[in-house]
């Protein structure tokens, strides 16, 4: 395993991290409550980001008050997510530099993400398997973020230990369940806002992230 500068993992959230995503959710939730007969819009989709599918099913339900189980709102969601992913996976800016910086460098990588798996293995062959360890899957663990399972998950996996793993996330929710988890944090704000604080580190975007920082983090 990589030990470059104490830093043994880099874990690696997805949508609105790496992939600019978010734009493709916002469709596909207008699209939807479109279905059950409601409004959706940017400040609707903000309430939810790093959310799980379960509650953005749940709450598009309670909005709208629709005789739908929130099961199938999901499944819709997903099939409209997939369709979109199988022709088109736009990466953020300097997403792919940083995979490689991390890959060149031996340090294991994984992605972390509350989407379910159907829609990481789209992400994953599109971007590229061979810059991750592993990757865990929002429907794959028994609590998502802001727990922190998911990290934890993929530490214990990676056979690293937190203190010496950095997470990159975009946003609250999912910065929250890094930190719980005891990963040191780098934040890029996607569609909310983060404040800097104790073991977090906020930029603007990827470019400004290399090996350098992320290894300063944990030194």
């Amino acid at each position: 395993m990589g030990d470059i500068g104490g830093l043994r993992a880099v874990l690696f959230d997805m949508d609105g991290l790496l992939i600019d995503s978010e734009r493709l959710w916002l469709e596909v939730e207008t699209e939807t409550m479109a279905w059950l007969g409601g409004a959706w819009g940017p400040e609707q989709q903000k309430l939810l980001v790093g959310s799980s599918l379960d509650r953005a099913s749940a709450y598009m339900v309670e909005l709208t008050g629709a005789d739908v189980p929130a099961a199938e709102v999901g499944r819709r969601m997903v099939d409209g997510m997939v369709e979109r992913l199988s022709s088109c996976v736009p990466m953020m800016p300097g997403a792919k530099d940083l995979l490689v910086q991390v890959r060149d460098a031996g340090v294991p990588a994984a992605l972390v993400s509350s989407s379910h798996r159907v829609l990481v293995d789209p992400v994953l062959d599109a971007v590229g398997r061979e810059f991750f360890a592993l990757s865990v899957a929002g429907d794959e663990v028994s609590r998502t973020k802001p727990d922190p399972e998911p990290y934890l998950t993929a530490v214990a996996r990676l056979g690293a230990v937190p203190g010496r793993c950095v997470v990159l996330e975009d946003s609250p929710t999912g910065v929250r369940a890094a930190e719980a988890a005891g990963c040191a944090v780098v934040a890029v704000p996607c569609l909310l806002p983060v404040q800097p604080g104790p073991g977090r580190t906020v930029v603007e975007s990827l470019r400004e992230v290399d090996l350098a920082l992320l290894r300063s983090l944990v030194a």
